[in-house]
């Protein structure tokens, strides 16, 4: 199979009388394959030769030395595992949730297929390659390299003793292996592959418009169940319309989940297959320079995030997730933003629960060579070499299946398409027209697309201001320029810039996705110097200063929410340290800053 061509299906699994999900997580046979020669030693057939690894997890923190941690190159995992008799006649796939960032899939050595891009699932059909009644074994060739023609974008080089690095053009780890789970899903014949929802508001009630993919000709019922279980309404067909009465809408911070459910066959007590699935009605839109979630202005309070914790690296972690969405509860947070990849589907499952805004990203970061250059990057245009042709080939491939992941998600508010691509290069603007082109009609609901604005992309110089619904500013004034005694220059060079914004007569929102300070947490010095907690509050009080002034910002999402990991470098002390809280999650003194500002404003603040 093509390593990019759109899954056919990526609901997430469910387990009822027709289908089963059984995880493949715990400890597999781990292996690097430095010497590339795996295949030809039949690595594929499995092995037990090589060190545990946990799965999910990324490899590179359990090793004590440097050039496992530092790995780049081919890896292989291998496990065994068992399919019961009574699987014939069911098909049978393995689901990998993500690999980083490439893998070849084998089953009892055979050669299943092949995925691109590192954090979005795909499901393999093992159902002619497996033994039944028997044990079986997966193998995974992985590959974590760097390239300029795939998403994150940066380079693999090789070091003079023959170690191959990655040179990443991002400022977050490049944590590799099976970050998220793996599945072992048996399903009926006949199924649901897809569904869409749309949703329109009268008065009280609400219309539910879906649409059902099958890969047979069976009947399709669709029901909604309210919270207590009870049935609402009731359609036949593959499209239909749900009419529901006094509807309880999905609100920020106060979600309500109906339950969808989907069978397939005449006979709804043996249905040929179910699928049920939970869903808000809302509806998102951007008018003027407001964000409207069922009609009413929101302002945005949040954080950009990262899949990042210590011992598992970017693995998913449901103790690491539960903690996040408790702090940015009592902080009075109501969004985020995914970056720089689209995250565990069970994260936006949660979001979909609290009530929280997120706005998605596809991993097309590291597309701006000189904003890099502290990381290795060089101070050329990416947007004018061979590599283009294959890098949007997977960036389109990777819009069009994080769309589909997640756009039944009543918590997704956005589709962000970049971050901090070179907009200043006029040969950005075909890449771009392109892009938002191909996407536009992605989306069944239409939410906004967008993409973030780096510090030198600005009203007077960036190109591509005409594409996105609305903007996201990364600015750091107070930090990377004008830093300590100078903030006070940096307070009105961040206000000469929202004057233009504003004297241009900006008709979009404007949401600020990146500000702050690296703190190391418990430095404290009076009076403050920069890298104290002091310092950070400074920062981020100037911040505020400037958003309540300037009606046409809409949301304020600091970075980050919590300090995580980078490549080395003299920029750096061991991570980003511009976490509000730490990696292991402790407050610094900006979280009772946030606390007391962000539960003080309205949902609606800056509303007319």
């Amino acid at each position: 199979m093509e390593a990019f061509c759109m899954e056919t299906s990526l609901l997430y699994p469910v387990t009822n009388d027709q289908r089963t999900d059984q995880k493949l997580d715990g400890l597999w046979q781990f292996k690097f394959d430095e010497a590339g020669e795996g295949e030809k030693s039949g690595w594929e057939t499995g092995f037990h030769d090589g060190v545990s690894m946990p799965v999910p997890a990324s490899f590179n923190d359990f090793f004590t030395d440097k050039a496992s941690r530092e790995y780049t190159g081919d890896f292989w995992y291998s496990r065994n595992f068992f399919v019961p008799s009574a699987a014939k006649g069911k098909a049978l796939f393995l689901r990998f949730d993500a690999v980083t960032h490439r893998a070849t899939i084998f089953v009892n050595g055979k050669e299943i297929r092949t995925h691109e891009g590192g954090f979005l699932p795909f499901a393999a059909d093992i159902s002619e390659a497996v033994k039944y009644g028997a044990e079986n074994t997966v193998v995974v060739k992985g590959n974590n390299e760097l390239s300029r023609e795939a998403l994150p974008a940066g380079d693999t080089i090789t070091l003079r003793n023959g170690k191959k690095m990655v040179r990443p053009f991002f400022d977050f780890y490049n944590y590799s292996g099976l970050n998220r789970s793996v599945h072992l899903l048996s399903l009926p014949q006949e199924r649901v592959l897809d569904y869409t929802t749309t949703f329109a508001l009268a008065g009280n009630d609400a219309t539910v418009n879906y649409t059902v993919e099958t890969n047979g000709d069976a009947p399709v019922t669709v029901s909604l169940a309210d919270a207590d279980g009870q049935v609402v309404a009731t359609a036949q067909g593959k499209q239909g319309a749900l009419q529901v009465q006094n509807a309880h809408l999905w609100q920020v911070r106060n979600a309500y989940l109906y339950t969808l459910t989907i069978q397939l066959g005449d006979d709804t007590q043996t249905p040929l297959d179910t699928y049920t699935d939970r869903i808000g009605i809302r509806t998102i839109k951007i008018s003027g320079t407001d964000i409207l979630v069922n009609d009413k202005p929101i302002y945005l309070k949040g954080f950009g995030r990262h899949e990042d914790s210590p011992f598992a690296g970017r693995a998913f972690d449901l103790n690491v997730e539960k903690k996040d969405f408790a702090l940015m509860k009592w902080i009075g947070a109501n969004s985020f933003r995914t970056s720089h990849y689209p995250y565990d589907e069970q994260v936006y499952k949660i979001a979909d629960e609290e009530g929280f805004l997120l706005t998605d990203e596809v991993p097309a970061v590291g597309f701006k060579m000189a904003a890099a250059a502290f990381l290795g990057g060089l101070n050329q245009s990416f947007f004018k070499g061979p590599w283009l042709k294959k890098l949007h080939e997977r960036h389109i491939d990777q819009i069009r299946d994080l769309i589909k992941r997640d756009k039944n998600h009543p918590s997704v508010l956005a589709w962000s398409l970049f971050n901090e691509p070179d907009t200043i290069d006029e040969n950005a603007v075909p890449y771009f027209k392109q892009i938002f082109d191909e996407s536009k009609d992605l989306d069944p609901q239409g939410r906004p697309r967008t993409f973030t604005l780096s510090e030198d992309d600005t009203i007077e110089t960036s190109k591509v201001l005409d594409f996105p619904d609305f903007y996201m500013l990364n600015r750091y004034p107070g930090w990377y320029h004008f830093g300590g005694y100078q903030i006070s220059d940096g307070e009105a060079g961040l206000r000469d810039e929202m004057d233009k914004w504003q004297k241009a007569g900006v008709k979009k929102p404007v949401v600020f996705t990146e500000f702050g300070a690296d703190t190391e947490a418990g430095l404290h010095k009076l009076p403050s110097v920069m890298w104290t907690e002091e310092y950070q509050v400074e920062v981020l009080k100037m911040f505020s200063r400037v958003f309540d002034d300037y009606d046409f910002i809409k949301g304020e999402q600091v970075w980050n929410l919590a300090d995580f990991q980078t490549v080395e470098g003299n920029m750096r002390v061991n991570g980003n340290k511009k976490g509000i809280f730490t990696r292991d999650r402790q407050p610094k003194a900006a979280a009772f800053f946030y606390h007391d500002r962000w539960n003080k404003l309205p949902l609606d603040y800056k509303a007319k």
